[in-house]
């Protein structure tokens, strides 16, 4: 499996082409730009890609689709139905005009074959209802680890048992943070929680994670390092420092890292119930 990135330089989103190799099947997941680096490393693999898988509807992860139609006009637009005319709407295309792009919608469960990859959609709420993350597996390779004559069977999403496996996030979980439940279109922080902690940790320990904003980072080192993830392990133990936040009293339970150098904040109102804030948005008694 072959992948490479650009990254956005303002809001720091990352666009993936992947393809099964050099000459052979391609895609790309989300669309922020820049794109034009992707086109040429598509032109030197020899690759023609036929899809854009998108995680979800936010402008920085859709905005030059239409820029990758314009190399690739037959290039499909697969996105959840729960995002779909959010998409329309975020992107400026509309999809009743003539040379809007071809859509169709994925959802988890379904299968998305390219030559030697398989490409799993897993439903990751949280950020945003309909947001996706995609488990793509080279089923090419051999099984890490396997034993000669027993089965490889799983209980892992996408049935992969460390085999060449990567998954493709979105903004629901980033190397060292978490992704925020306050953007448009969000769901709750329960959702956010159980998108990573039941589904994106069941994955295997080497499995790469290729997030929406920022650098890889793996399974294991997420299930070891994040903070937020280790205080939900039950490894570190909840803050209890009383602040502001979002102009509202709360209890800030974790500021952790962001991917952009800032923070974010898991902060819980006074009725119970929890969210996670942009840490600027945080305002600490001292």
């Amino acid at each position: 499996m072959l992948v490479e990135s650009a990254t956005h330089p303002q809001f720091l989103s990352n666009t993936y082409l992947v393809a099964d190799g050099a000459g052979g099947p391609a895609f790309f997941i989300d669309a922020g730009g820049p794109v034009a680096p992707l086109i040429e490393s598509a032109e030197r693999l020899g690759v023609s890609p036929t899809h854009v898988l998108l995680t979800h509807h936010h402008f920085d992860h859709v905005s030059e689709v239409a820029a990758l139609r314009e190399r690739w006009p037959q290039l499909t637009v697969l996105i959840s139905s729960r995002e779909r005319d959010l998409f329309v709407a975020a992107s400026g295309e509309d999809a009743q005009s003539e040379g809007a792009p071809d859509m169709d919608v994925v959802e988890a469960g379904d299968t998305v074959r390219f030559g030697t990859l398989e490409c799993h959609p897993l439903h990751t709420p949280g950020h945003t209802a309909g947001m996706l993350s995609f488990l793509v597996g080279d089923r090419s390779q051999p099984t890490i680890g396997a034993t000669p004559g027993r089965s490889a069977s799983t209980t892992a999403p996408g049935g992969f048992t460390g085999a060449e496996a990567a998954v493709f996030t979105g903004d629901t979980l980033f190397k060292d943070s978490v992704g925020g439940v306050r953007a448009p279109g969000h769901t709750s922080y329960a959702d956010l929680r159980d998108s990573i902690m039941g589904t994106l940790m069941e994955l295997p320990p080497e499995t790469v994670i290729y997030p929406g904003h920022a650098d890889p980072t793996s399974v294991g080192r997420e299930w070891d390092s994040n903070a937020f993830i280790r205080v939900w392990r039950g490894l570190d133990g909840e803050g209890s420092e009383r602040c502001m936040a979002l102009g509202q009293p709360a209890t800030l339970v974790l500021l952790g890292a962001d991917y952009d150098g800032g923070t974010k904040a898991w902060v819980r109102w006074d009725d119970g119930s929890d969210d996670i804030v942009p840490g600027s948005r945080v305002e600490r008694a001292s």
